[in-house]
């Protein structure tokens, strides 16, 4: 542990802790490949109520969902795993800062508030976050800021921010000012929602 102090969440450099806390549904403080984000295990119940609630956000916003690889992301995409749109993005762009949102599979047990018919699936390029993915399962995930604000890039202002929300923050260091790109992959062609990490370009180029 880095320290802690009055008024702000534990800042840990143990992935173990965080791990722990994930796998008891507690929302954590996480590094990613851009900003700094809010996790919790995507199968906790009320899991985008509980992201939201912290970001002070509408619980009607989705959350998106970090996976270890496009093996994980296979089991969560729907009807029968990713079409090959989706597919041909992640095998490309992955992992990296590119947001795929594309159908949920039918039945999968996760409150992340939106569209329940539709998920927005990330492998982020950060060893840490992917080794969490595939020990405790999926994370549902927002970047760390208050609702508004700009997104938090270090673990102490994580802590302090949110100290009243998360159990622990780990502490990866600076992360990058940018977001992930988000792109829906639902339609003929693909979509862009939100542009960042990944330029628009290498979505298309990526693209059939």
């Amino acid at each position: 542990m880095t320290g802690t102090a009055a008024g702000r969440a534990p800042v840990v450099t143990d992935v173990a802790a965080v791990a722990e806390a994930l796998a008891g549904g507690a929302l954590v403080g996480i590094p990613t490949d851009t900003v700094y984000g809010l996790a919790v295990l995507a199968t906790a119940p009320g899991a985008g109520a509980l992201l939201a609630a912290a970001k002070g956000r509408d619980a009607g916003v989705a959350a998106q969902v970090l996976v270890a690889d496009i093996a994980q992301a296979e089991v969560l995409a729907g009807p029968d795993g990713l079409a090959p749109a989706a597919r041909r993005l992640a095998e490309r762009l992955w992992p990296g800062g590119l947001t795929i949102v594309t159908d949920r599979r039918p039945g999968l047990a996760m409150d992340l508030g939106g569209d329940a018919t539709s998920i927005g699936l990330r492998c982020p390029d950060h060893s840490v976050v992917a080794g969490l993915c595939r020990q405790v399962g999926p994370l549902a995930a927002t970047s760390a800021n208050v609702h508004g604000q700009p997104p938090l890039v270090d673990a102490d202002a994580v802590a302090a921010t949110f100290a009243g929300s998360v159990a622990v923050v780990l502490d990866g260091g600076p992360g990058s000012q940018g977001a992930s790109t988000v792109v829906d992959v639902r339609g003929a062609t693909p979509r862009l929602l939100r542009e960042g990490a990944v330029p628009w370009s290498s979505v298309l180029d990526a693209s059939p």
